[in-house]
């Protein structure tokens, strides 16, 4: 077995001899955020054998697989669409923070920073981050949607989107897109191929475009980093 995040694998598929060596293990474990279904077909395509991972370090990692939880763990959807965990996997507190404790921890259910559903037959789908979720004009937008339909396009080698401040709608979409080399992409290529696979109220106002995007030690996206860099764009726009 191996784990890994959704960066690390497609760049391992991106190389014929690290999908080799992916074939080798007897399944990817896949976590650390909303996968794209076209990633996962892709891994089937080579070989590569992938199971969805979902915890924290307050469920003691992985207890949820494939959208099932483990024997005795509790999975809930709060009315504010936030994934609930309980059972024996759970922390107990923060230590020497008894007021964040209460916060998350209620009555055994831990609530977590993740947007989730179920399916039809009961499976857990993450949506998206809490913090990583788009209200522009009173509209909900997964960050995570909109990153998987620009993935699909064939220039783009990973993209980031978070939500920006903009005075009229309260929050506008920027999607910061690395390019893979020796391609070229416009910022209104990337907006005309939204508009054909996204309502639109969820495209893209804003696309900048970045050599690497920051990335935490196990290759998550630092999105507050882009946030730093791109936040005012709107206001930025607006004075010229």
């Amino acid at each position: 077995f191996v784990s890994l995040v959704p960066t690390q694998l497609r760049r391992l598929l991106d190389s014929a001899e690290d999908a080799r060596a992916l074939r080798g293990f007897h399944t990817v474990l896949l976590g650390g955020g909303p996968i794209d279904p076209a990633l996962r077909a892709r891994a089937a395509q080579e070989g590569v054998r992938v199971v969805a991972t979902y915890g924290s370090a307050e469920t003691a990692g992985g207890c949820v697989y494939d959208g099932m939880p483990l024997d005795g763990v509790g999975v809930a959807i709060g009315r504010d669409g936030r994934i609930r965990l309980a059972g024996p996997t759970l922390f107990a507190c923060y230590e020497g923070d008894p007021e964040l404790t209460a916060e998350v921890l209620v009555d055994g259910w831990l609530k977590t920073g993740d947007l989730g559903c179920f399916d039809a037959e009961g499976y857990l789908y993450i949506v998206d981050r809490v913090k990583d979720m788009i209200i522009r004009g009173g509209l909900n937008i997964y960050t995570a949607q909109v990153e998987q339909v620009i993935a699909r396009m064939p220039e783009v080698e990973e993209v980031a989107v978070i939500g920006v401040e903009e005075a009229t709608w309260g929050q506008e979409v920027l999607a910061v897109v690395k390019v893979k080399a020796e391609e070229t992409l416009e910022e209104q290529a990337v907006i005309a191929f939204c508009k054909e696979h996204l309502a639109a109220f969820k495209c893209p106002r804003f696309v900048r475009f970045m050599d690497e995007l920051p990335k935490t030690a196990i290759g998550k996206v630092r999105k507050h980093e882009l946030l730093r860099l791109y936040g005012d764009i709107a206001d930025r726009k607006s004075r010229k």
